[in-house]
């Protein structure tokens, strides 16, 4: 398709940014297995929580990828999604503040997609032909379960509601047609997938791989949060500031993103698995998005897949886990759940999910204050906060001085405009959050004390009434 707009097209995507930055977009041709690809990637690009750097991720194309099928693999992508600033160039509808205001303005150009008569795809694998085994999906350490779906992008709809579920989950490659997906409880897709095995039916799906960049970070805000009547693929029109394209599957009655690179089409229905591949006993999965090896599960949903469908030339895209590039995607997105749900409308001027956290566990949050009420504020939003985003553990309130995407700055703030002893408190009876190694019983027992799924926020800002006395020296001043 011509005329591709980058936040509508992986592959326009990256042809813009190796116009825009060549400095960040690195090709490497020497013949890398799947577990060395993202050695590289990880020992060379990497941010943090996979390493300790600070920096945004380049963009990096493996083109000789092995360890496959002997018929020549697809290019494999890594970092796509690693610095933010990337994205908002292809993201025009991206706000740079993200506030009740901003997304109210997001709210109304909202796009419907187009929709094709026919797949676009020219190439296409049914039946005995389907191998997933040929695709070169990451086994990204010696310990994982094995090859996994990290981006792939599930799209399902269900006639019966009205709803679709457009969501990334992981995915374990465990043999020629099947995958292992792992759901969240919370998501959509669980939900319509249980609805359909209680009417005694399949859940078509596709999986889309290197779907649209809107679609990607559309996918990362729950359902919940969205208008009544909308889907994240109207979201994501109004991000990429063009209507996505939806396309017919050839062997399921659902549909897929035209503009994917890869996709598979397949079903889900009562089969289940334990997340490791046959005649392999079950241990971990992958590494997390906060920088641990993950636990594998098990007796998990299995994908059948009937059909895999590629554009000419397909790039595979994928990410290593933890690093700046899932918390980006999975921070963006929360940034945006959290002005979309109205909490803190009078008080939040912008909100920032730290990629420390995974872009999910510690999240900033710029406040206004207009009046000395606004100080005995903080507690309560901080309470709607952890009860309307679950897996905020940590939450840190700064002024409208404070750029709260600089880490420098917020440990600042910490530093200057709070004592921890006094302006740090923790919330009681929230669930623990299950990626958190801390919040493990076994913690708790090592530490010999009970924490549970404790939240904690600390209030880093000036308290009205000594708002002339903490000026900063070169910048524009807090009012009085």
């Amino acid at each position: 398709m011509t005329g591709e707009l980058p936040g509508v097209s992986l592959r326009a995507a990256l042809q813009a940014a190796r116009r825009q930055a060549p400095h960040a977009y690195h090709e490497h041709h020497e013949p890398l297995d799947r577990t060395a690809v993202a050695e590289h990637y990880a020992a060379h690009y990497a941010g943090a929580p996979a390493t300790p750097s600070g920096r945004g991720e380049d963009i990096a194309v493996y083109t000789q990828p092995t360890d496959g099928p002997s018929e020549a693999s697809m290019p494999v992508v890594l970092g796509t999604y690693g610095d933010a600033e990337r994205l908002r160039r292809w993201l025009p509808g991206l706000p740079r503040r993200t506030s009740f205001a901003t997304v109210a303005a997001l709210r109304e150009a909202y796009r419907a997609p187009t929709r094709l008569d026919a797949s676009p795809f020219p190439h296409l694998r049914t039946g005995d032909e389907v191998d997933l085994r040929a695709l070169p999906a990451l086994w990204a350490t010696p310990r994982d379960a094995g090859p996994y779906l990290t981006t792939g992008l599930l799209y399902a709809h269900d006639p019966s509601t009205g709803h679709t579920a457009t969501a990334v989950h992981r995915m374990l490659i465990r043999d020629e047609k099947h995958l292992v997906i792992w759901m969240l409880p919370s998501r959509r897709l669980l939900a319509m997938h249980r609805a359909a095995l209680a009417r005694g039916e399949r859940l078509p799906v596709t999986v889309n791989v290197g779907a649209p960049p809107a679609a990607m970070l559309a996918s990362a805000i729950g359902s919940a949060y969205l208008p009544p009547g909308t889907d994240k693929i109207e979201f994501a029109g109004a991000l990429a500031g063009a209507p996505l394209a939806l396309a017919p599957a050839v062997t399921q009655p659902t549909s897929a993103l035209a503009l994917s690179e890869v996709v598979l089409e397949g079903y889900l229905d009562d089969s289940t698995a334990d997340e490791a591949l046959p005649g392999q006993t079950l241990a971990g999965s992958l590494p997390e998005v906060l920088g641990y090896d993950g636990r594998g599960a098990a007796g998990l949903p299995v994908i059948t897949i009937t059909a895999v469908a590629t554009r000419e030339a397909p790039l595979f895209q994928t990410v290593v886990g933890p690093g700046r590039e899932q918390s980006l995607i999975l921070g963006l997105a929360g940034e945006l759940a959290v002005a979309l749900s109205g909490v803190g409308s009078e008080l939040i001027g912008d909100v920032h999910h730290a990629p420390a956290g995974g872009g999910m566990f510690l999240l900033i949050a710029q406040v206004r204050k207009d009046t000395a009420a606004a100080d005995r504020q903080l507690p309560t939003l901080a309470k709607e906060i952890f009860d309307h985003h679950p897996f905020v553990k940590l939450l840190v309130f700064v002024d409208e001085d404070v750029d709260p995407a600089s880490p420098e700055d917020v440990l600042w703030a910490m530093t200057t405009r709070s004592n921890l002893s006094v302006d740090a408190s923790h919330l009681e009876g929230f669930a623990r959050i299950g990626l958190d190694p801390s919040q493990t019983e076994a913690w708790d027992a090592a530490r010999g004390r009970p924490a549970g799924g404790h939240r904690s926020y600390v209030d880093a800002t000036a308290p009205y009434t000594m708002r002339g006395a903490v000026r900063r020296s070169f910048l524009d001043p807090l009012e009085g």
